[in-house]
């Protein structure tokens, strides 16, 4: 992508070099680059032309100039101002990063709602009685809370992405331009065979490999808000029980409910969570083990499972026995 056109003050030529430095290490930075755009035309407007004008209260003031009222849209601008800035700290075009205020912190953190199994049977009961589009939605839906897709993820699968023979889901170029495979059990395995076969039942001139596994019109990838509406529309039938300070059901708190329901089942099992979330952060497609922790809400069935495991460990503590 072309951006010597958006950049006109003395520091688009920078720009430029940050953003092909990042994309070469496979980074979009799409919305950065709107940020930036932003800075650019700042700079100019204030016929700022040289780094050493650019000082800590000119940053302060850019950043007061665009009308960030979430603290998490503030802390994104802010980040990739530092970010551009560190980088021409490394270059040696800086003798320091300008940027010295601190983030905003946020006043709100949504707790996303985590369905259970039955939850999740109901709301798969009632996509699959859709009329015309309840199959679709019924694949879809069970795909991203079987294997905890993002939902942009899903919309973009194509046919050539679904390998039935080693059960797994190619997943192109997700956060980070990265691809990953994502295995799936022989339940799923059926689930998309049939749906594959319905496909090409619908389609008179065959189903090719470049064509999207979720689609309603022409052939063209589901647009991921329509299943998100879709999800919304559902939802007040289930007559959901919403704990006081859970936010409202999302479809992509199916992606949350996944990995919840990953880590109780290990508790379950009597396997030890800290060696496996790696493996579980790499299946999600997370670049570390931290953002997984994002995912991993505490639920009442999961806070009993570890209570449980506590009470085993103290026991044999306490008896004399091993620990291990």
């Amino acid at each position: 992508m072309k951006t010597t056109s958006q950049f006109q003050s003395f520091l688009g030529s920078e720009i430029e070099q940050f953003l092909t430095h990042k994309r070469s290490l496979r980074r979009r930075y799409h919305t950065e680059e709107k940020s930036l755009v932003l800075l650019d035309r700042y700079l100019r407007d204030r016929h700022i032309t040289a780094l050493s004008e650019i000082t800590p209260t000119v940053i302060d003031q850019f950043l007061l100039s665009r009308r960030r009222t979430r603290p998490r849209s503030y802390n994104h601008l802010r980040s990739t101002l530092g970010r551009l800035f560190s980088y021409l700290v490394d270059q040696e075009k800086l003798a320091r990063n300008p940027l010295q205020s601190p983030p905003r912190r946020g006043r709100y953190q949504r707790t996303p709602f985590i369905f259970n199994t039955t939850d999740v049977e109901r709301l798969l009961a009632l996509t699959k009685a859709l009329p015309k589009s309840g199959q679709t939605y019924y694949v879809l839906f069970t795909v991203l809370y079987g294997l905890g897709l993002r939902v942009g993820e899903a919309c973009r699968l194509c046919v050539k992405d679904i390998d039935l023979q080693r059960r797994l889901l190619v997943i192109r170029e997700a956060k980070f331009y990265k691809t990953r495979l994502v295995p799936f059990g022989p339940k799923l395995n059926a689930l998309l065979v049939e749906h594959l076969r319905r496909r090409r039942a619908e389609s008179p001139a065959g189903l090719m490999a470049d064509q999207p596994v979720f689609t309603f019109r022409a052939g063209r990838p589901m647009n991921p808000g329509t299943p998100s509406q879709m999800f919304h529309h559902l939802v007040p039938q289930l007559r959901l029980t919403i704990p006081p300070g859970v936010s409202p059901p999302r479809l992509h708190d199916l992606r949350h409910s996944f990995a919840v329901g990953a880590l109780t089942r290990w508790y379950r099992l009597d396997l030890d969570p800290q060696t496996r979330l790696l493996a579980l952060a790499t299946f999600m497609g997370h670049v570390d083990v931290n953002s997984t922790a994002i995912y991993l809400t505490t639920t009442s069935t999961l806070l009993e499972q570890a209570n449980q495991r506590f009470e085993e460990f103290a026991t044999a503590v306490l008896s004399g026995g091993s620990a291990s």
